[in-house]
Formats: C-alpha cells, sequence, structure tokens
C-alpha cells in the first residue's frame, strides 16, 4: 500500500484466516481494510471525496496484492491513481477495471453499513450489482450498454431546444431493452439469495420473525419501458433526467415483528446489514466455489459480545479469510488463533 490516506509504504504478509489490525484511532487501521476493498470495488466504502484516499502531499496510491484462489491459482493484482482515473493490472499486464474487480471478491461489514438498510436506495443497488455482476458474465457489458443509452438521453432531456421526438427512440428502445435483461438477472439473483438471507437473519434477529424481502424494478409492471419512457417524456423534460429505468430499483426488507423500517432500531439496522453482507457471502462461495475476503471494521464497538461470537463463528467454520480492526483484540477473538498487527502513525508490526 502506498499513498493510501496514513499509509505511506506499507507491506503486510497475510494469514488465511483471521487477521486483527489494532491500534488507537486515527492509526490507519481502517485503511488496510479499505486498500483490500478497492482491488474489489474500486470505490471506497467510506464517505467522502476520491481525492481523500489519496495522502496528503503525495502524487500517487498504489495497492498491490498476491491473491490465492480456492483451485490454487495465484494471481498479482494492482490498482493505481494518479490523476483522474484508476489504472487496473493484472499479473503485471494493464486490464480494464472491470477485469480486476471481477478477480478480486471483498465484502465489509463497517460503521456505515446500517446505511444498506436505512439509507439512499443507491447503496442498495449497489449491494444488489456487486452480487449480480460475480455470477452473471454478461453483466457488466449489459451494464455498460443502459448507462450509455441514459447518457444519450439524459442529454437530449438537456438541450437548449426540445429535440424531435424521433431522436429519443433508438435511445429509449436501447434502454427499454437492457433495463429488461438487468431487472431479470437481478431478481434471478434474489430468489438465490433469499434461502442464505433466511438463515442469517434467523441466526442474528430471531426476534423479529419472517421477513419479506421487496423488489421495485423502478417502472411499472404495467407496461413495456419504452412506452412508459415516451408517455413520461414531457415530464423527463421538464426535470432534466429520465425517471424511469434500471437506475431507480431498489430493495427492502421487512419483518413480521417490524413491518416498517422506522420499527428498526439502529442496533437492528446494522444486524440486518450484517445478515444481507453473510448472505452474499455465502452465496457467493456456492456460485464460485471459494469465500470472498470479509472486512470487518471497528466490531467490537458494531456489535454486543454475542453478536461478535456469532459471526466470528460461522466465519471460522467457513475457512473465510477475515480482515478485522480494533483498538484493541476483540474478546470474541480471545483465545482463538488470530495473526495481529498493531498499526501506528501508519505504520504496521505484527505482535502474533
Amino acid at each position: 500500500m502506498r499513498g493510501l490516506r496514513c499509509l505511506s509504504n506499507v507491506d503486510v504478509a497475510l494469514g488465511p484466516a483471521v487477521n486483527v489490525f489494532v491500534g488507537a484511532n486515527g492509526a490507519g487501521k481502517t485503511s488496510a481494510l479499505e486498500a483490500a476493498f478497492l482491488l474489489s470495488h474500486a470505490r471506497s466504502f467510506r464517505s467522502g471525496a476520491k481525492e481523500t484516499l489519496l495522502q496528503r502531499g503525495a502524487t500517487q496510491l498504489s495497492i498491490f496484492a498476491e491473491l490465492r484462489h480456492a483451485d490454487g491459482r495465484v494471481r498479482r493484482l494492482g490498482l493505481g491513481r494518479g490523476g483522474g482515473r484508476w489504472e487496473a493490472k493484472l499479473d503485471g499486464a494493464g486490464v480494464a477495471l472491470g477485469q480486476l474487480v471481477g478477480e478480486c471478491a471483498v465484502v465489509c461489514f463497517e460503521p456505515g453499513s446500517h446505511g444498506l438498510i436505512a439509507g439512499a436506495a443507491e447503496e442498495r443497488r449497489r449491494y444488489l450489482d456487486w452480487g449480480v455482476f460475480h455470477v452473471e458474465h454478461a453483466f457488466l457489458s449489459l451494464w455498460r450498454r443502459y448507462q450509455r443509452a441514459l447518457k444519450q438521453r439524459n442529454s437530449l432531456l438537456r438541450a437548449s431546444s426540445p429535440p424531435a421526438d424521433e431522436l429519443f427512440a433508438p435511445w429509449e428502445a436501447e434502454l427499454a431493452l437492457a433495463a429488461e435483461q438487468i431487472d431479470q438477472q437481478r431478481r434471478d439473483y434474489l430468489d438465490r439469495l433469499r434461502p442464505k438471507l433466511r438463515d442469517s437473519l434467523a441466526g442474528l434477529l430471531p426476534e423479529l420473525g419472517a421477513f419479506e424481502l421487496r423488489y421495485r424494478r423502478g417502472w411499472s409492471d404495467e407496461l413495456d419501458l419504452a412506452g412508459q419512457l415516451r408517455g413520461q417524456r414531457a415530464r423527463d423534460l421538464a426535470r432534466g433526467h429520465t425517471t424511469l429505468g434500471a437506475h431507480r430499483a431498489d430493495w427492502s426488507i421487512t419483518f413480521e415483528q417490524a413491518p416498517l423500517r422506522e420499527h428498526l432500531s439502529r442496533g437492528q439496522e446494522k444486524l440486518t446489514a450484517l445478515a444481507c453482507l453473510l448472505a452474499q457471502a455465502e452465496l457467493y462461495a456456492e456460485q464460485c466455489g471459494e469465500w470472498p475476503v470479509v472486512c470487518l471494521d471497528d466490531l467490537a464497538s458494531e456489535l454486543d459480545l454475542a453478536h461478535q461470537t456469532a459471526v466470528v463463528t460461522l466465519l471460522l467454520a467457513a475457512d473465510a479469510q477475515v480482515l478485522l480492526t480494533g483498538t484493541e483484540l476483540p474478546v470474541a477473538l480471545q483465545g482463538l488463533p488470530a495473526q495481529v498487527f498493531h498499526v501506528e502513525q501508519g505504520a504496521l508490526t505484527r505482535l502474533l
């Protein structure tokens, strides 16, 4: 890790099971997890501008990692940012960003994870599409087609004078075709996720009873999207953007004992988000034959001891690699095999 926040020049050899980064607040513990997450998502799980990733005074940041798959394959990953764009490498050769993030799977539970349940729809779409991306090989090209058509339609909507109707038709047809396919892939993924989610929620939040996962695709089920876009065109022209489509999709979870999201406490929101992440990780393992790397940022302050223990026990049984942070070694890990690193002023030292 080079030039990432307070990490100037850090190398670390991680163990295959639990790795714990301990130290004071602001020492750089979370940045170590952030580096792994960046390789899998090409974005941070922390809020703030992309520019804050770059260490003050540094001109570029880079992350290099060696990834060993369950089948024994070893890949060398590289991600760098010097100007305004990310550059990706795989085994020393430059590759598209999508190829890099498709190689490395990382899920993360952190203090902002409750936003998956209580926050904006964008975060829930990211969660859903990350899962679809790793099981549907055509998803990325399909999503790019959709984004291109959406960009072109929005450009027409923002033109200084209203464009002719025939200029909209090809982009609306392309938008509708891609959206229908994206919608079907999302539905298929959620169908596979539901049983995993049922098990993880039963283990973490049994007191809330049965759950229901609801999905809204972003346009009405009554008409095809192309027809709805035509009918919505005047309103979209007034607003300057497309208000229907796959980019407006959302999903939600309700419980028998909490039929509205507002009925959940902050702690229950966190546990629901954690259940979603663990369910996604387990489904990934089932589909891909190996668990993703699991990051748990500030575990002891986010979960009580009983839930910490339950999560750690599950991950140890699954033989997953875990990266975990805390101001000290969490009680749930004491006596268990783990590699422990002390982090101070951006430097890492192995303790155990």
